[in-house]
């Protein structure tokens, strides 16, 4: 049975690098069902697409998933971020039923307006220092390979995952001040705006909280932490960890091996994947051959 929500907010795929989980986003998309969906920046990351072509089947299925999610009527906002700076061009537009915007405004079910931008716009070294920017950007997937061998090294000795990058986050005293004064600017632009609080990304932050009386929203990522802002039918919105919920799926279903629940299942997925929106060609075609120009 899918989950069902009013809203998800998803930010930070990186689609088109390697540090992307991009199998276990499609996984994800996959077993929910909600009425809109907004798509917070750096969904493609077109920085890496421009030096290397990367693009599996796996970062094509998350975006045949959302297709489909669209034609079956999710309605789907993509607000761009830096890294896919280069959709912001098609603002106004709408391709396969999902609409580009700069920005974008979301009303809860309880009446709450909320602010959703990527949040690039108030991060001082992307306005102000593309090379520098673009620097910490492979010094970040850098530190994402040494953090995929770190972490292999500790499923050897049977110890839990482990965040490279958010544990020198936690302790750098610069990256703390970057976050904090990011936050800042984000509520006291929400403020200005009249919103009751501001949903973003960029930071690869994932975060829920009250800051003098704004509600700050931060999607996290799907290159780490793999999380979504989920709102319900009453307006409450809740951070999500994607991967976990992926496992407690998978362990519910093992518990079901062996029964006709878990037969019926496999049959509802098997009919679910021969869907025309997930394996089509022209779907694949026009998708790889319209970042491919955006990349050029």
């Amino acid at each position: 049975m899918k989950a069902r929500y009013r809203t998800l907010f998803i930010s930070d795929c990186h689609l088109g690098s390697n540090g992307a989980q991009a199998e276990q986003l499609a996984r994800y998309l996959k077993h929910v069902e909600c009425e809109e969906i907004f798509l917070v920046g750096d969904i493609i990351d077109m920085w890496r697409l421009k030096q290397r072509w990367y693009w599996p089947d796996s970062h094509n299925s998350v975006l045949r998933r959302l297709l489909k999610m669209s034609h079956k009527g999710t309605k789907i906002t993509y607000v761009p971020g830096n890294h896919d700076e280069s959709a912001r061009q098609f603002c106004g537009l709408v391709f396969g039923g999902i609409r580009i915007a700069m920005e974008a405004v979301h009303v809860t079910a309880d009446g709450r307006r909320l602010l959703v931008t990527h949040g690039d716009q108030f991060d001082l070294v992307v306005r102000h220092s593309r090379l520098l920017s673009v620097a910490g950007a492979v010094g970040y997937e850098f530190l994402l390979k040494v953090n995929r061998w770190y972490n292999a090294g500790r499923r050897l000795f049977g110890l839990p995952y482990d965040s490279l990058s958010q544990a020198i986050k936690a302790r750098v005293k610069s990256a703390c001040t970057f976050i904090s004064n990011f936050e800042d600017a984000l509520v006291s632009e929400a403020r200005r705006g009249g919103f009751a609080g501001v949903v973003c990304g960029h930071i690869h932050k994932a975060e829920q909280r009250d800051i003098d009386g704004i509600e700050y929203l931060n999607c996290g990522d799907w290159v780490e932490s793999c999380t979504v802002l989920a709102e319900h039918a009453d307006g409450r919105i809740e951070l999500i960890d994607g991967l976990a919920e992926l496992a407690a799926r998978d362990a519910a279903r093992a518990i079901r091996e062996g029964s006709g629940d878990d037969a019926i299942d496999d049959a509802t997925e098997d009919a679910e994947e021969f869907d025309p929106w997930l394996i089509g060609p022209p779907i694949v075609f026009n998708a790889e051959a319209a970042l491919r120009r955006a990349a050029t």
